[in-house]
């Protein structure tokens, strides 16, 4: 699944858009966001909008398949990525347009209806449940609906059938929202986490320092955000929400000065609007005109932790 979701039903329903709190965020599943268990410990699944009432066979849907959901006529089995409709060739062409389809639709629902999302992911797995991209996206679609122990189930089944996505850290924030955050320790701490690079190194330094965090840890959960340590001039999703943890931890710690400074690189790093950092600063400074990135007395994280 591609990382942009957003108007591409050929997305890979089944790899959270980083820089969101889904995938590897201190507080899993995207119960508020950009928030982390810093100053927020919420368990629970997202805040699910109300699902509109379905009209009997509008007329732009389909009728109701046999098993799942009904598929809307708009959606087709080649808007799934060339890569995904390439670990159906085994099912016959009938199956395998329906459980495209069905994927097809689980992403296009991801943001705004997980439980939907998560339906037509579960009709596709009924279909088929010995294909890694099936049993991913059944994953995310619970990942995303705070089904933290199905999530695990479907993400550990993906990796047995072969799947080429990271799912380490998807695995990791599993279990810290099933409540065991030492076994996430566990996980990051791994050879195989050690072999991590880029955003994904980022993500499990996100999902380490909320399982400390979890533990009640709030100094080693800080020096796992700052080592290696931070640079501000970074931009984009998995960066802003790398800042915003961090500062989350100061202001969990009582630093409230230097939280906002982290702030303020957050916003400055999210240029998608991933976090509610600039609502953060509000909250911490609601009369400081501060340009966005530009704070005085800045300070590296190596001094501030």
């Amino acid at each position: 699944m591609a990382d942009d979701r957003k108007g591409d039903g050929g997305r890979r329903p089944g790899r959270p858009e980083r820089g969101r709190p889904e995938r590897g965020r201190p507080e899993r599943g995207r119960p508020e966001r950009g928030r982390s268990d810093a100053s927020a410990r919420v368990r629970s699944g997202p805040a699910r909008p109300a699902r509109p009432q379905q009209s009997r066979r509008p007329s732009d849907s389909a009728p109701r398949e046999s098993s799942g959901p009904p598929i809307p006529a708009t959606v087709e089995a080649k808007q799934l990525a060339p890569e995904i409709r390439a670990e159906l060739f085994t099912l016959d062409k009938s199956t395998a347009d329906t459980v495209a389809r069905h994927l097809v639709a689980a992403g296009e629902l991801l943001d705004s209806d997980p439980e939907a999302a998560l339906a037509h992911a579960q009709a596709a797995r009924t279909r088929s449940g010995r294909i890694a991209a099936i049993r991913e996206a059944v994953g995310i679609a619970a990942y995303y609906c705070g089904d933290w122990a199905q999530a695990l189930a479907e993400f550990r089944a993906a990796r047995r059938m072969g799947s080429k996505s990271q799912l380490l850290p998807l695995i990791a924030d599993c279990e810290r929202g099933v409540g065991r955050p030492e076994k996430a320790i566990e996980l990051a701490r791994g050879p195989e986490a050690a072999e991590l690079t880029g955003d994904d190194a980022d993500e499990m330094r996100i999902v380490a320092a909320g399982a400390r965090i979890d533990l009640g840890h709030l100094d080693q959960a800080l020096a796992l955000l700052s080592s290696p340590s931070l640079d501000p001039s970074r931009t984009g999703s998995t960066a802003a929400r790398l800042f915003y943890a961090y500062a989350d931890v100061l202001l969990a710690l009582g630093r409230s000065d230097d939280a906002l400074q982290w702030f303020v690189h957050a916003a400055a790093a999210d240029l998608d609007g991933d976090t509610d950092a600039e609502d953060r600063i509000d909250e911490l400074a609601p009369n400081e005109q501060t340009p966005s990135g530009q704070i005085p007395s800045e300070q590296t994280p190596s001094e501030l932790a």
